[in-house]
């Protein structure tokens, strides 16, 4: 797709990088027919093509409105169009770029603007641990709104004491141990099972997605260089890897070498930190023949996979939760139908978006369903969160079920 760049635009970093993104769309429409939003609105500038077309006006100059916002904020950034792209468009990194310059011309109303600034600032805050405490407590009084975005009080159980010769970093995400605490813990144990010390830097805080996407880009690449100063001790002692058990966390941090490519000063750390990054499903085939004789399937539940859009689609990681879990002999099926679609949490999608977000929340538990699971799996706390918000089937990440699994 040929593009003129306004002046303003060009020899600009982001100008460059959309206009080289912006070649490769050939406009064949591929991406409309796996795009959930295009699915449930009908509308082309709700599809990707469409939204490609209004990112490509205004960098050749044509005034965005609040029209051109609504369409890019009505972006899921589940990135299933990559997956289905035959010319390679890097549609994720463009539509950062695309809302980056329209927010810089087209205010938002108030209410809007401080809905945005509460969850940039409170999600990573230290405060929101305390604040999902006060609402776990009352969370039988509260309207079902915010009653959805308040799982009941978890046991985060004991944390392995053991050392081992194989350490690997962690990030223990900045809602995650509030919302989830077992995760983090059930990982520890899990991979102490197999032989490997989990470290966890105390300094590390959010991966900086929640800004980022929000559009507070600076202060998501501060909270990554944040997280780089406090990792890099570890990885100059030799660390294994930097593992992530929340593919939302982890598609990010594997983008840090890409989002500080410009930073002198971070540029070469942040490479390596996105080198080091696996998923906690990338490292199961080394695991899998250290755990199999501590794992007791007998009696365990019937399993259906949600794979979440940051797993399949942001690190391109397919199937492998379902094989390694089915190689230590548990029973894993996934959606019939779908399951390549979002379920519709999508970060901070769910509370500015609610109703598009709980449309495709309902599709993906209908879809679900015919598997008659006795629970539901996913690998993303947002994806759990949301969908345990619209059934009473329960949903946990899938290490949880292998944490119980394990005889010792």
């Amino acid at each position: 797709m040929q593009t003129t760049l306004a002046p303003e635009y060009q020899n600009t970093p982001d100008g460059q990088a959309a206009e080289a993104i912006l070649r490769k769309c050939v406009h064949c429409g591929f991406c409309t027919a796996t795009c959930p939003t295009y699915q449930l609105l009908g509308d082309e500038l709700d599809g990707p093509r469409g939204r490609i077309y209004l990112m490509k006006q205004v960098l050749e100059g044509q005034e965005p409105t609040r029209k051109t916002q609504m369409h890019l904020d009505r972006c899921l950034t589940c990135r299933n169009c990559e997956s289905t792209c035959p010319s390679g468009v890097d549609y994720g990194h463009l539509v950062d770029i695309g809302r980056k310059l329209v927010d810089a011309k087209v205010p938002r109303p108030v209410t809007e603007t401080a809905v945005r600034w509460a969850l940039k600032e409170g999600l990573p805050s230290p405060l929101f641990g305390p604040a999902m405490a006060l609402g776990q407590l009352v969370r039988p009084l509260l309207p079902a709104s915010l009653k959805n975005k308040v799982p009941a009080r978890q046991d985060a159980g004991v944390w392995p004491k053991a050392t081992h010769v194989r350490k690997m970093l962690m990030l223990a995400g900045c809602v995650q141990p509030a919302m989830s605490p077992n995760i983090n813990s059930a990982t520890a144990r899990m991979l102490d099972a197999a032989s490997v010390q989990v470290i966890v830097a105390p300094k590390a805080g959010c991966c900086g997605a929640v800004k980022f996407h929000l559009n507070d880009q600076d202060g998501g690449k501060a909270e990554m260089r944040a997280n780089i100063d406090a990792w890099w001790p570890h990885v100059e002692q030799g660390v294994e890897a930097l593992v992530m058990n929340a593919s939302g966390c982890g598609v990010t941090v594997k983008e840090y070498g890409h989002i500080l490519r410009d930073d002198p000063a971070y540029a070469a750390k942040a490479a390596r930190i996105s080198a080091l990054t696996k998923d906690l499903s990338e490292l199961l085939p080394s695991l899998v023949p250290g755990l199999r004789g501590k794992v007791q399937t007998a009696g365990q539940p019937a399993l259906v996979f949600h794979p979440p859009c940051t797993l399949q689609h942001g690190q391109k990681l397919k199937g492998g939760v379902e094989q390694h879990l089915a190689a230590l002999g548990f029973s894993v099926r996934i959606a019939d139908n779908e399951s390549h679609l979002c379920c519709g949490s999508a970060g901070t999608y769910s509370v500015l978006n609610p109703q598009i977000s709980y449309q495709l929340r309902d599709r993906k538990l209908e879809n679900l369903a015919p598997q008659h699971a006795e629970v539901i799996i996913s690998a993303n706390i947002g994806c759990i969160t949301h969908l345990q918000s619209g059934t009473d089937t329960p949903v946990r990440h899938w290490v949880e079920i292998l944490d119980a699994s394990l005889s010792v």
